[in-house]
């Protein structure tokens, strides 16, 4: 049984990492998030899979708003991570952000549109 945590090896935060994946990472939108990733291949390796989360400052000004908004992404990573690793695989980098001027409605939903996301890029991949 696979344990829903969240530890720091598995998060996104060197700033060589970060940059590369921006150069070199694939954008994928879903409705209110979007998600830049890359598998690890020839031009960097990961041990394991990295995720970061982030949410822009243009559209919620208030720290907090922007704090709540990262818990309930890291929250819904953190609880379907078996499908996360399906859809990106194992050894893969991928930065999560909210895409949005909404403030979302609750759990369920940044649950439901994270889901939505790892079923497109599972069936793209296919």
């Amino acid at each position: 049984m696979m344990k829903n945590t969240f530890p720091s090896h598995e998060k996104l935060k060197r700033k060589a990492e970060i940059d590369h994946l921006f150069k070199k990472g694939k954008w994928l939108t879903v409705d209110n998030i979007r998600v830049i990733h890359i598998k690890s291949g020839e031009s960097f390796s990961v041990p394991n899979h990295r995720v970061g989360v982030s949410v822009g400052k243009k559209f919620f000004k208030r720290a907090v708003d922007r704090n709540r908004i990262k818990r309930l992404l890291r929250e819904a990573y953190r609880l379907n991570k078996a499908t996360y690793l399906e859809a990106f695989g194992d050894q893969s980098m991928a930065m999560i952000f909210w895409a949005s001027k909404e403030m979302p409605e609750s759990y369920a939903a940044v649950e439901a549109e994270f889901l939505k996301l790892c079923r497109k890029k599972s069936d793209i991949s296919c």
